[in-house]
């Protein structure tokens, strides 16, 4: 796994030379193909195919009286909500360094159990916008990736696929490192369809807030970080005291690219507030358990619905990724 993130390292680091152009035709593969990518890429395990490192932990959401003005889902009523949060580093690379580069961005996966049972997912990350506008795109990108080790020629596959594809480059080039796994922004990248009670709807993408403020390390910090330092910081923080986000759902304006996650929306819009996520204890985190966490953001209620094709997409990949864990 290391020669994988050394690969990994060199290509971020000789990035920021390179010159962008327009993109080019998307691909057509199959969500297999998709994961076989990742495995490519980042190498083959009995784990997760991508953010495979992380740590589980568990809270109450409480909704805000706002959010029925946006959705009848049945989460952001009235009743408070178990939650299950997994943070995570990026890549599919088990033993990544918390301060390695390619760690970014950081996830954040979040599972909602109301007192009934019944239970709704979402999937997130601390970028602003995803490296492609669909899936088969991705999986152009991180084949270029793994073709593109220290020794290949030049132009290698990577460069040549960021020369027509900038919002990838911008992706790969332009991340933050958090001081901790709770002083970063994470965003929902896909669109979602919200419909209210009185079936009025609006477009959305969900943006999560820490309610202590952002904290980002320096080049400095970084470097003399812990290869663990995201893991043990979020167990001592939690063992103190609970630490909390805000789960906004920012609505788009009529210009904005709904089926398009590589194009984030100004920081403009108008936000609605769904209601505060506090995270008070770890989880077990056993391997049994996280192997058999599996979120899917294509897991929605009522009231909420797809709007952006690549949920499709990742909703029938999820599942060949978590048979391949057992």
């Amino acid at each position: 796994m290391k020669s994988k993130l050394i690969v990994m390292q060199a290509l971020v680091a000789g990035m920021m030379t390179m010159h962008a152009a327009a993109q080019t035709p998307p691909l057509q593969h199959t969500p297999a193909d998709l994961v076989d990518a990742l495995h490519t890429t980042f190498g083959k395990h009995q784990a997760r195919a991508v953010h495979t490192k992380g740590i589980i932990l568990e809270g109450t959401f409480t909704p805000a009286k706002e959010a029925a003005s946006v959705t009848k889902a049945f989460h952001l009523q009235h009743t408070n909500s178990k939650v299950t949060i997994r943070f995570s580093d990026f890549t599919g690379i088990p033993d990544i360094p918390d301060n390695a580069g390619p760690a970014n961005p950081r996830g954040l996966a979040i599972r909602f159990t109301t007192p009934d049972g019944n239970f709704t997912d979402i999937v997130g990350h601390s970028f602003n916008g995803f490296p492609t506008a669909n899936s088969d795109q991705f999986r152009e990108l991180l084949l270029s990736i793994a073709a593109s080790g220290p020794g290949a020629a030049k132009p290698t596959a990577l460069e040549s696929f960021l020369a027509t594809h900038p919002l990838a480059k911008t992706f790969l080039t332009t991340q933050r490192t958090p001081a901790s796994y709770a002083t970063i922004t994470y965003f929902g990248v896909n669109s979602f369809k919200f419909t209210n009670s009185k079936d009025k709807s609006f477009f959305v993408r969900y943006q999560f807030i820490p309610e202590g403020g952002e904290s980002i390390l320096t080049p400095e910090q970084i470097a003399k970080a812990d290869s663990n330092y995201l893991t043990k910081e979020i167990t001592e923080r939690v063992k103190k005291h609970p630490f909390r986000f805000k789960l906004y759902a920012v609505i788009a304006a009529p210009e904005d690219k709904i089926e398009d996650p590589s194009i984030a929306w100004p920081n403009t819009r108008k936000r609605v507030f769904l209601g505060t996520i506090e995270v008070n204890r770890l989880a077990a985190n056993t391997t049994t358990e996280d192997k058999a966490l599996a979120f899917n953001p294509r897991n929605i209620p009522d009231g909420i619905e797809t709007a952006d094709p690549m949920l499709d997409f990742r909703a029938k990949a999820y599942p060949i990724s978590v048979k391949e864990r057992q």
